[in-house]
């Protein structure tokens, strides 16, 4: 058995949650924060047979998806002018998954 912790993108979370289900993907679901954007995340955790890994990280792969965004950076109050007060584009999406070996799992 393995745990699967996956950590995906607010935006991802719905889809991702509608296709483990589909493929019988038991998860418990989390609201989580974090990141240098501070955004919404959701974390699932996931208690699979070593069989069955695979399966998972193919959905995970296939729904959570990466894209770009532009940030505006914090502006710098110190009165200086700085270039990073324009836009950027960063990459934002796609998952984040660990996977730790587990002894045991009760479903009661």
């Amino acid at each position: 058995m393995k745990l699967l912790i996956v950590i995906v993108q607010n935006k991802d979370a719905n889809k991702l949650q509608n296709a483990f289900a589909k493929s019988n993907v038991h998860q418990t679901k989390l609201s989580t924060t974090g990141g240098f954007l501070k955004s919404g995340n959701t974390t699932f955790m996931i208690g699979i047979e070593d069989n069955r890994v695979q399966d998972v990280l193919d959905i995970i792969k296939k729904v959570s998806s990466k894209r770009e965004q532009y940030m505006t950076p914090p502006v710098n109050l110190d009165g200086g002018v700085s270039d990073a007060s324009y836009p950027v584009k960063i990459e934002v999406g796609g998952a984040t998954v660990m996977e730790m070996p587990m002894d045991n799992f009760y479903r009661f």
